[in-house]
């Protein structure tokens, strides 16, 4: 059983109501040693009519995790950390935000290229679906080579979730190219990425990254990987584990990564 699922959302963040209280039940019931919180903080996120900002309330959201650390000290160990969205044009603010406080782990994220969310309808039109991908991946490889302000990269390919036609026609050989200097690049830097679940329960047969991708960076010398559920509600915390530690082996990892005050910490499979 993994230790911790380390890509977990609450209230804090514009797209969940859950409290923290109850994902930290959660994962206590599950017999996790860790917990982790990593709530959305995008800079310059374009608001909507939903109204989501995905702007995190910093002091307020580290004094309650603080508290909470205290308050579960005898069931769970809290780590604070954060899903920090990545653009190559503010580097400078994202990464004031990172050095703001001494988070336990960061993970980079891409839910923005260039200013617009592959969420919506909006970010494929007038390209092709393939256009629209690979303009994705490129944005990553821009990211990973501005940065060093995160510990890990999250779903390498999340904007296959909201394609016109998802993974249908999705092949990552069709991206070699991108994805080898983006992992080499990762490789390079001591940066890792994140098996993430969440597609399971979105109705991929396959986590985040697919994998393809899992196996070139192996095969390039990476050997940092966390796996995380991006739960924002209880229910699907921890979701699909058992998959991807059968994933993670098959593609010749032998242990899994948690983070502590920003150092990599290696478990067993």
């Amino acid at each position: 059983m993994f230790l911790a699922d380390c890509h977990v959302h609450s209230s804090f963040s514009s797209d969940s109501e859950t409290p923290v209280e109850a994902m930290i039940e959660k994962a206590i019931a599950q017999g996790r040693k860790y917990f982790y919180l990593t709530d959305h903080h995008d800079l310059d996120y374009p608001i909507g009519e939903d109204g989501r900002d995905f702007i995190l309330p910093l002091e307020r959201y580290t004094t309650r995790l603080e508290q909470l650390r205290a308050q579960y000290a005898s069931q769970i160990e809290v780590r604070i950390g954060v899903e920090l969205g990545l653009m190559a044009q503010i580097q400078e603010k994202t990464e004031a935000f990172a050095a703001s406080y001494p988070f336990d782990f960061i993970i980079g994220s891409s839910h923005l290229v260039h200013g617009q969310d592959p969420y919506y309808a909006e970010y494929y039109q007038g390209k092709t679906e393939r256009q629209a991908y690979e303009e994705y991946f490129l944005s990553i490889l821009e990211n990973v080579k501005t940065f060093d302000c995160f510990h890990v990269y999250g779903h390498l390919d999340y904007v296959i979730r909201y394609g016109p036609n998802k993974d249908k026609f999705y092949q990552p050989l069709d991206y070699y190219d991108i994805f080898k200097e983006l992992l080499t690049s990762l490789v390079d830097h001591g940066k890792g990425i994140e098996i993430n679940t969440g597609s399971l329960y979105k109705g991929f047969s396959y986590p985040h990254p697919h994998e393809s991708i899992l196996k070139w960076y192996r095969q390039l010398g990476g050997e940092i990987v966390t796996v995380g559920s991006d739960a924002h509600t209880p229910q699907y915390l921890g979701h699909g584990f058992r998959q991807a530690a059968a994933l993670l082996q098959s593609c010749g990892f032998r242990y899994y990564t948690i983070f502590s005050e920003g150092k990599p910490q290696y478990i067993a499979l």
